[in-house]
């Protein structure tokens, strides 16, 4: 069976930036389980396995766009120190969740300055190209269940 919207796969893959830095890995794990065409996965990754099957290897190169989006500037900016009450030390690379008009959000200390930090609010890896190695190993169908809850079910899959 090959890959297409609606079926569940699985897959090993590795994650590399840029540099050529493995960022992730299922290697030595379970593989990875999701849904495709369901937004499980970034964009670029679902469309390129589109028509393979279990046993195909390969390499994929998702751009920015089609990966974690563009780097949003307005997602990042100085706050006071005094937002971080009860926290002793802020280093750069320090993650807390903020509260935003649209719900908490995840932010990283990307500067400490006598004047406030400054916090990024987009994902880790908007802006940057990224490589996955990746081998297909096993495709099915999905049910009429795990299409309806955009998810799988099951081993590897989500549990209710």
């Amino acid at each position: 069976m090959q890959i297409a919207q609606n079926t569940v796969v699985s897959m090993h893959y590795t994650l590399k930036d840029e540099n050529g830095e493995v960022l992730d890995s299922s290697a030595g794990q379970e593989p990875l389980v999701f849904l495709s065409g369901a937004r499980n996965i970034i964009e670029g990754l679902d469309n390129a396995l589109q028509g393979k099957a279990a046993g195909d290897a390969m390499q994929v190169e998702v751009s920015a766009e089609e990966g974690y989006g563009p780097v949003h500037q307005e997602l990042i900016q100085k706050v006071p120190r005094e937002n971080f009450q009860g926290v002793d030390s802020i280093e750069v690379g320090m993650q807390f969740m903020a509260q935003t008009p649209n719900g908490q959000q995840p932010v990283t200390v990307i500067g400490v300055e006598e004047d406030g930090i400054l916090l990024d609010g987009n994902h880790p890896l908007a802006g940057k190209s990224l490589s996955f190695e990746v081998e297909v190993v096993e495709v099915r169908e999905a049910s009429a269940e795990e299409i309806e809850h955009g998810h799988v079910h099951g081993e590897g899959g989500h549990h209710h």
